[in-house]
């Protein structure tokens, strides 16, 4: 045999029969990280139902409890993803005649592999808890709807707005009368649905007219015996007190928005992190069960 022949034959790759992913470990760490996370998520709610009271003096704030659950929340990811990922990395059998590097990478990736079925099998438990809830209130509103349907079909029935609002107003602005001060104070009901349709209709277009304004200003002159002027500055106040609702809705609709930006963005980087902390934990936990398997086998002593 010639030496290229047998150079080779010795860099000829040898493929192992054996899988590169132990699902065993993989599986019993990411079933050790659901329970872990599900016993502290139990805790942190005792621990939270403590921060809050019926009574308002001796109840925690929203947002001292709700920084505080976000903590927790993120603490047991972190330690649940350190235990799943030590367990599977501990609990694997030893890959004889694989180099540290690739060992050191299949341990990580093991690690990967369990924090990933753990997030699973997490996700899975809080969705079908969730579509319970989600059940549940769905039956509460659905029993509110129908009592809701049937006041407003009553209403209706005794009320001179019409299904359509914008027809209901443009019908109001054509039948207006031009004294008013002579059937305001005689036909109160009309008079109130038909400034509610007003307001109504200012709040769809974002402003109310200033032919409105006058109108409602005359309409309330009429039925309270106030000047023109000071109904006008009436009608001027809670327009104004209108405006203030709505921008109140918006910062409280901006806030929300906000919140649940910041809310996705902790939570991705926490995921991540708890991805690394299990990859880290298994690493660490393989080295430590090679280390004890070498320290056995070396510390034997002779046989005779």
């Amino acid at each position: 045999m010639s030496l290229s022949e047998v150079q080779v034959s010795e860099l000829t790759p040898v493929e192992s029969s054996r899988s590169a992913i132990s699902w065993g470990p993989i599986i019993g760490g990411a079933i050790a990280a659901t329970g872990v996370t599900l016993i502290l998520l139990l805790l942190g709610s005792a621990v939270g139902l403590t921060m809050v009271s019926p009574w308002a003096a001796q109840s925690s704030s929203a947002a001292t409890v709700g920084v505080t659950a976000a903590i927790w929340l993120v603490l047991v990811q972190w330690l649940s993803s350190a235990l799943g990922g030590y367990l599977t990395g501990r609990l694997r059998t030893k890959w004889a005649a694989v180099h540290t590097d690739e060992v050191f990478f299949r341990d990580t990736a093991h690690g990967f592999l369990s924090w990933a079925l753990a997030t699973i099998f997490v996700a899975g438990f809080l969705a079908s808890s969730l579509t319970s809830l989600a059940g549940a209130g769905a039956s509460a509103a659905g029993t509110v709807a129908t009592a809701a349907s049937a006041a407003g079909t009553a209403a209706a029935s005794s009320s001179t707005i019409g299904p359509d609002l914008s027809t209901s107003y443009f019908a109001d602005t054509l039948l207006r009368p031009e004294q008013v001060s002579e059937r305001a104070p005689d036909d109160a009901g009309a008079a109130t649905a038909e400034v509610s349709r007003i307001l109504l209709q200012g709040a769809v277009n974002g402003q109310v007219p200033d032919g409105d304004k006058a109108y409602i200003a005359r309409i309330v002159s009429a039925r309270t015996g106030l000047s023109d002027t000071d109904a006008r500055t009436r009608v001027d106040t809670v327009l104004k007190q209108v405006d203030d609702a709505k921008v109140a809705a918006q910062q409280v609709a901006d806030k929300a928005r906000k919140a649940a930006a910041t809310t996705a963005l902790i939570g991705s980087l926490s995921l991540l992190i708890g991805a690394f902390i299990a990859s880290t934990a298994a690493a660490l936990g393989g080295r430590q069960r090679d280390e004890e398997e070498d320290l056995l086998v070396t510390g034997r002593g002779p046989l005779f």
